[in-house]
């Protein structure tokens, strides 16, 4: 796989993740408000803001990059999830895009989680 192409959709990935998971975890209004809607509480909010700038620094290094894209796509099925229910048809798009953009990441990386995963086991 090209390896410009890979680390270009991290990087863009990456910084989705971080300002998206830094919404949250500085208590934005909106972050707030969608949270309350949507009926989870605010500990969740807190909650998914820690794993989405986590996995957006994962997402920075390259040895796990391809791992956290996988993390990322498994986080990003809550979120597509919640707008469906909540017939949120604009936002279900972009979750969407992120999602299929991470797995595609992730995928392009399959040697590389392989090799993480024989490292771990050796």
């Amino acid at each position: 796989m090209n390896d410009n192409a890979t680390r270009i959709v991290s990087w863009i990935l990456a910084l989705i993740f971080l300002l998206s998971g830094g919404a949250k975890l500085a208590g934005l209004e909106f972050e707030i408000e969608a949270f309350t809607r949507w009926g989870y509480p605010l500990w969740f909010m807190y909650l998914a803001g820690t794993l989405e700038v986590a996995g957006g620094i994962a997402l920075l290094v390259p040895r796990i990059s391809a791992l956290a894209s996988a993390g990322l796509v498994a986080f990003m099925i809550g979120a597509v999830a919640t707008h469906v229910v909540h017939a949120e048809w604009a936002m279900l798009v972009v979750a969407l895009v992120i999602m299929l953009t991470a797995a595609w990441r992730a995928w392009a990386g399959t040697s590389e989680i392989l090799a993480l995963r024989a490292a771990l086991l050796s």
